[in-house]
């Protein structure tokens, strides 16, 4: 007795094992890091062996003809890897506008030569951190640059001398960034964090939120806890808006990263990681390294469980007291409020 090839069982028992595999790729996220999230990259990556980050920078020129400019390649020509980064020496404004001569008023860029295949907008809380963003935008600027991204740097400048707010000027800076584009991906950035590696892609992933700072020189190039979002994170539009965005309520204290990271858990997603090897960054030094290193230790303690259906973009209130393009930023002041008065203790 013969079998066709669809009756044959050991047929039938490869299709069956070859589907499982398949559908298990999806599910864990897999497909667009096999697809597009993750690029070749040459192995072993060799970290004592780096490259300035404004190299060949130059080959990007004007293409003859913008109206028959091709796309460009989905993988980078001037890719190098690990990348030198140090904090010796303050660069100064002019030197940086002078090395990116693309980049146009606003802190937006497209690339000369070649259609964009991504938007990025790159979204940066801070307050009184100037030297810290003159580094960043120094390494930040031609790092995209290589990645051939159309990107937009947005400054969220949180005013008055209240407990800053991280996350709510996160949320602030998604709402400002999706008012003049329709942006494929919002990129959450550290100000003190620099990437290493120009493979290290400042691009969503199609399924799942993805945590980009995977290893930190400060916390010893590993991860402190398994469910850490902390430093570098890209969310698309969708995601953002499934999870209500970040909490409002996290003053001073921190802790909104694993507040965010239990939100990914309840709107029924998961978060997916760059690599060890490709998701290193270099953190400022700031006066607070000791602490910083001791504190993202332990997860924060939450409360998302029960808030965050209520607390996040849904429930966001400022005021925009200023909006001003620079030479490589944009630049939003706003108002966020004052935090809750707590209850006084009366003294007996």
């Amino acid at each position: 007795m013969s079998f066709s090839r669809v009756e044959n069982p050991c047929f039938l028992l490869f299709l069956v094992i070859f589907q499982a595999i398949f559908i298990l790729i999806l599910y864990r996220g897999g497909a667009s890091s096999v697809f597009r999230g993750f690029l070749d990259v040459p192995q072993p990556l060799d970290y004592s062996k780096t490259e300035d980050v404004y190299t060949n920078l130059s080959l990007f020129i004007h293409a003859p003809n913008k109206e028959t400019m091709p796309y460009c390649t989905p993988q980078s020509p001037i890719f190098v890897g690990p990348l030198t980064i140090t904090f010796n020496t303050l660069p100064s404004e002019r030197t940086i506008i002078s090395k990116n001569p693309f980049v146009q008023l606003g802190g937006l860029y497209s690339p000369p030569h070649c259609l964009a295949r991504y938007k990025t907008a790159i979204i940066v809380p801070h307050r009184n951190r100037e030297k810290q963003l003159r580094h960043l935008l120094y390494y930040l600027h031609p790092f995209l640059q290589r990645q051939q991204l159309h990107y937009h740097i947005y400054l969220i400048h949180q005013a008055g001398n209240g407990p800053f707010n991280q996350a709510k000027l996160l949320n602030i800076g998604v709402r400002e960034a999706m008012k003049d584009d329709d942006w494929d991906c919002l990129l959450l950035h550290n100000v003190d964090l620099v990437p290493e590696n120009d493979y290290n892609l400042y691009v969503c992933d199609e399924y799942y939120p993805k945590h980009m700072s995977s290893a930190i020189d400060k916390l010893q190039y590993s991860l402190p806890y398994w469910s850490f979002f902390g430093g570098v994170s890209a969310l698309t539009p969708e995601h953002y808006m499934k999870m209500n965005g970040f909490p409002n309520t996290y003053w001073d204290r921190g802790g909104e990263h694993d507040d965010i990271a239990e939100r990914i858990r309840l709107a029924g997603m998961k978060i997916v990681r760059t690599p060890l090897h490709l998701g290193r960054y270099k953190k400022m030094d700031n006066g607070q390294i000791l602490d910083y290193a001791e504190n993202v230790k332990r997860p924060a303690v939450l409360h998302t469980r029960t808030t965050w259906k209520d607390d996040g973009m849904n429930s966001l209130e400022f005021k925009v007291l200023a909006k001003k393009q620079y030479p490589l930023y944009t630049n939003i002041t706003v108002d966020i409020g004052d935090p809750p008065m707590l209850p006084s203790l009366r003294k007996t």
